[in-house]
């Protein structure tokens, strides 16, 4: 076993920090990453070191890789975590990292490769015998041919670019007479987007909810699971609500999926945290959808109902460490809910948003977390990921969870900016949201309800505030990191210890 000293972190804004966080409580020092135009943010200066990786567009930054390893090398790193997005999932970069000699903090990259691409994936989890949605993942891209199997799956189907993410190359097609048109967008997307416009078909569930298993492995043959979080209420395919455990799964359908997800796990021999993502059904029926080989945005959930640290765990892992604790000894206390805040406008059409943040608000009630990579006076530019923080709220119920999740939103504004916070606070009191009515399509199918009401007189008074920060320029509180969970990072099983 080889204990890391020293980390880079190949990423930006509050995952670095976050990383940086476990790290200190570990004895381990950081190393940073910024481009010219983000001097001033906070994951700039708050490693050990930090070093610029100049400006440009992303390839030239963020993207590049060698750069990147040669800064780890000159800094003497003996490690590097990607974080998630940019480099986290790109086999080509585990293997350069490691080729250098260093600890790459994720999977293998044969484990990458493997479950990256929509179609391996899918035959590698047939081979398994999990659950996957009927559909069409082979290698001939004929129209005749892919017609011919839409035809057979049954429309309503999904056209999916094989080797992408986030909606890209992706449509829904209802009937036949619109598969042709469907298909050539569907292709044209992906390959603008991954250069590669490779599809497969699949049978589009009409109301499904999408559900997680968060699995971490060791190389000693463990491989757990840290229960479910559901992602359903989606905008453009992107998430906005994260929440442990899902109102729709009851405790026999936990232990299938829980099962099915480290059937997966030990198939491939993983190593590492992971994401195996589900879709299901009215009916009670899971499928396999794909897995990500890397920490989730939504990671802070699970933190939250289990009292684990994942990055921490992360970390033992890629030393060749052994987990600490059987499965029976991982236990869900309590309910917890992530939203995401985004800097746009969801009342013109999700408008993004630019400008100077002014004030950052915080809040004092227990048991919730702000992961944010913003502090007042920072920058917001067209350059990056929208999104200002996430906010998270623990609960001994869902109820109580969301009610103080929405009360910390009250509190937690970015002045200067405009934001999706009020339309956050609406999913949230929202009947249907309480109900446990969450599916993918939540938001399209109230999107009347989820517009604006009539301003209280409180929110009326934020919005002058507002407006009086924007004219009048800065102001002098200040705010630090993430927001944290104390923890012991290994041992903290049972229970959810206040800050």
């Amino acid at each position: 076993m080889k204990k890391i000293k020293k980390i880079l972190i190949a990423n930006r804004g509050e995952i670095a920090l976050r990383v940086i966080q476990t790290a200190r409580e570990l004895g381990i020092k950081t190393v940073t990453l910024f481009t010219d135009e983000e001097k001033g943010l906070p994951h700039c200066t708050a490693g050990d070191e930090s070093f610029s990786l100049g400006s440009g567009a992303l390839k030239d930054t963020y993207l590049n890789q060698d750069k990147i390893v040669a800064i780890a090398k000159a800094c003497g790193a003996d490690a590097i975590h990607p974080g998630y997005g940019f480099l986290s999932e790109k086999s080509s970069f585990a293997k350069l990292v490691t080729s250098h000699g260093l600890i790459f903090i994720g999977p293998s990259p044969e484990s990458i490769d493997l479950m990256g691409d929509k179609k391996t994936s899918k035959i590698k989890i047939q081979e398994l015998g999990v659950p996957s949605i009927p559909g069409y993942h082979g290698e001939n891209q004929d129209l005749s041919h892919l017609k011919k199997e839409a035809k057979r799956i049954g429309y309503p189907v999904l056209v999916k670019a094989s080797a992408g993410g986030g909606g890209k190359g992706m449509r829904i097609v209802e009937k036949e007479e619109e598969f042709e048109a469907a298909l050539e967008g569907a292709k044209r997307e992906a390959l603008n987007a991954f250069g590669d416009d490779t599809v497969l078909l699949e049978k589009y569930i009409t109301s499904p909810r999408h559900i997680e298993i968060q699995v971490m492995s060791d190389s000693h043959g463990n491989h757990l699971h840290l229960f479910e979080r559901e992602c359903s209420i989606q905008r453009r395919y992107q998430k906005v609500v994260e929440e442990s455990p899902s109102p729709a799964v009851s405790p026999e359908l936990r232990t299938k999926m829980t099962e099915a997800a480290l059937k997966i796990t030990r198939g491939i021999n993983y190593l590492g945290a992971g994401t195996i993502e589900l879709i299901l059904d009215t009916d009670g029926q899971f499928y396999f959808l794909e897995m990500n080989t890397r920490l989730q945005v939504e990671h802070p959930v699970t933190e939250m109902v289990t009292g684990l640290d994942l990055v921490a765990l992360q970390i033992l892992v890629a030393e060749g460490g052994k987990l600490p604790f059987k499965q029976d000894d991982i236990k869900q206390k309590g309910h917890a809910i992530e939203v995401r805040l985004y800097a746009e406008d969801p009342d013109n059409n999700f408008l993004p948003s630019i400008g100077q943040i002014k004030l950052i608000g915080k809040t004092s009630l227990r048991n919730v977390r702000l992961d944010s990579g913003y502090v007042d006076g920072n920058d917001i530019s067209i350059s990056f990921d929208p999104m200002l923080a996430k906010l998270i709220a623990w609960g001994e119920t869902r109820d109580l969870a969301a009610d103080k999740l929405n009360e910390a939103l009250n509190d937690v504004v970015f002045l200067g900016v405009k934001t999706n916070r009020d339309y956050l606070k609406r999913i949230l009191t929202l009947s249907e949201y309480r109900q446990g009515m969450t599916f993918t399509h939540f938001v399209k199918t109230y999107e009347e309800k989820l517009k604006p009401g009539k301003k209280s007189g409180e929110e009326l008074a934020l919005a002058i505030a507002a407006a009086f920060f924007n004219k009048q320029g800065s102001s002098s509180v200040q705010t630090g990191g993430p927001a944290t969970v104390a923890r012991d990072p290994w041992l903290s099983l049972n229970g959810f210890r206040n800050s």
